[in-house]
């Protein structure tokens, strides 16, 4: 019996330390940081669709990268702006608009349509109609 009480507290410490290391805020670097690579991404997405519009049009290309926009607009980004993370060090210094944090109903707004935008360049992306892609494309770009 005394061979299974130490593994089976030492198990209970460790998932108690654990679920407590898990429980604590992250620290507003790593916001930052993941608010900076969200950013990444949906850069890459868009030059995806541009390179697409500019040159030979790939329409599966166009529709996995606006997919992959609808998904992030969708994700709750704004999870990623709490108090503190205005100012800071993510991967490199941040460069947030302060009225992000100053003017939530105007943050709010543009947040919305710029989910509006990217879910309708999503369904767009799969008629296959370039010309309509890229008008869609050019609102998203706006918000």
């Amino acid at each position: 019996m005394k061979k299974f009480v130490k593994p089976l507290l030492v198990a209970l410490i460790f998932g108690a330390t654990t679920a407590a290391i898990a429980q604590q805020a992250p620290k507003p670097e790593q916001i930052i940081k993941w608010r900076q690579s969200v950013y990444q991404v949906l850069a890459w997405n868009n030059g995806r669709i541009k390179a697409s519009l500019d040159g030979t049009y790939n329409k599966d290309e166009v529709i996995r990268s606006a997919n992959a926009i609808a998904a992030l607009a969708n994700a709750g980004l704004g999870a990623l702006y709490p108090a503190g993370t205005e100012t800071g060090k993510g991967w490199h210094d941040t460069t947030v608009k302060p009225e992000l944090f100053t003017d939530g109903a105007k943050a709010g707004e543009a947040a919305k349509k710029f989910i509006t935008e990217a879910n309708e360049l999503a369904k767009v992306a799969n008629t296959g109609d370039a010309a309509a892609v890229k008008v869609q494309f050019g609102k998203l770009g706006q918000t």
